[in-house]
């Protein structure tokens, strides 16, 4: 039984609730579990997952899951398949089909997502394992001279190819293109590239036929360079961010779904919190959140099965006060109430 796709893409950005990225590449996933000094078998990323997914609570703040193509073809330790465990919550599950980032030619430090070649064929496969929603990543980095506009626009011309194989195939793409906070670049500029780059990824978005009743975006905030010796605050990141989505974003788009990106678990809840807090706005702001969400979980976890509700009651701690920020009622008190 098929879905209504609008329908399906206002559910992800439901009021309250939020998307967890469990979509982690092998290399990601890797990197996470040697700082808990784990290996990354696959029993082991079943068991992480598994303890995330069946988190009592956690579909109150959670209404969508992105897994990875590992993730999707698995199942909990009770022997269900992954999607329907998720579906069993009124949790929609989605899958990231992009093949990750490559160097593009003739552009030295830029890159270009790959993943196009097959994919309309990868779509029909993911809908009958139980995805109702895609993700494809573009990354955008800011840099001496770059991003260039043949970077942006090549990048935005695949993520519309492949929001428009999504829509074909019956799945919410949720289009990410990530402008990269990497560097000590000020806010201005990191407004200047977002904007640039929302400019070409939504002109190819309507020259491609993409309906935008159907989609989510999911971008970074607009914020200083990590390495900046001058950072913005966090009222001035809601109002640059706000201020550079309403030019560019049209407000038939359901929703936008904010990256963490490198920032702390708490930034990226106080500067979404904020935002929400200058409302309304004409979409929903959400949060599609990865290491913001699990880092505290996954470091009560630390692979151990005695640990599991700790890392649960953790998890759902952070699920909680982004549900919070949904609507502007997070403060930084809240964050002493995770249970122990």
């Amino acid at each position: 039984m098929g879905h209504n796709l609008e329908e399906t893409a206002r559910a992800l950005v439901a009021p309250g609730k939020g998307i967890l990225a469990a979509d982690e590449s092998d290399g990601t996933i890797k990197k996470r579990f040697d700082s808990i000094g784990i290996d990354s078998t696959e029993d082991n990323r079943r068991a992480y997952r598994d303890m995330l997914f069946t988190t009592e609570g956690a579909a109150d703040h959670i209404s969508g899951v992105i897994l990875y193509d590992e993730t999707i073809r698995q199942s909990a330790l009770d022997g269900t398949p992954f999607p329907k465990l998720l579906e069993s919550q009124d949790v929609i599950p989605g899958i990231k089909v992009d093949k990750g980032a490559k160097e593009l030619a003739h552009a030295r430090g830029e890159t270009i997502t790959e993943g196009l070649d097959g994919l309309r064929e990868r779509l029909a496969e993911y809908v009958s394992l139980g995805a109702r929603f895609t993700k494809w990543r573009a990354v955008i980095t800011i840099g001496a001279g770059i991003p260039s506009e043949y970077c942006l626009w090549t990048n935005a011309h695949a993520l519309a190819r492949y929001a428009a194989l999504s829509q074909e195939a019956g799945l919410v793409p949720i289009v990410e293109p990530e402008v990269l906070m990497d560097g000590d670049h000020t806010i201005e500029t990191s407004f200047d590239v977002t904007s640039r780059t929302l400019h070409a990824v939504f002109t190819e978005l309507r020259d491609q036929r993409v309906h935008f009743e159907q989609m989510l975006l999911k971008p970074n905030m607009v914020l200083s360079g990590y390495d900046a010796s001058d950072r913005a605050g966090v009222q001035e990141v809601a109002e640059q961010t706000i201020r550079c989505f309403r030019r560019h974003v049209p407000a038939a788009v359901p929703g936008i779904v904010f990256l963490s990106g490198g920032q702390t678990d708490e930034d990226a809840t106080a500067h979404l919190n904020a935002m929400n807090a200058m409302g309304p706005h004409p979409w929903e702001l959400s949060f599609s959140y990865g290491r913001a969400l699990q880092a505290p979980s996954l470091k009560a976890w630390a692979g151990e099965a005695a640990n599991v509700a700790s890392g649960q009651a953790a998890y759902l701690h952070r699920a909680r006060m982004n549900g919070l920020a949904r609507s502007g009622s997070y403060s930084p008190e809240l964050e002493a109430q995770v249970a122990a």
